[in-house]
């Protein structure tokens, strides 16, 4: 049985979940910075 169906799938199931994380991360940064620019504004 060829294995490599099976390696392909692992790295991209890896690189989707690398990538789900990084934009996640990024959308959370983007909400904090805002939080903290409003906090800023409102002294």
């Amino acid at each position: 049985m060829n294995h490599w169906a099976f390696i392909i799938a692992a790295y991209g199931l890896t690189a989707l979940g690398t990538a789900g994380v990084l934009l996640w991360s990024y959308l959370d940064m983007r909400r904090a910075e805002k939080a903290v620019a409003d906090l800023e504004t409102r002294k």
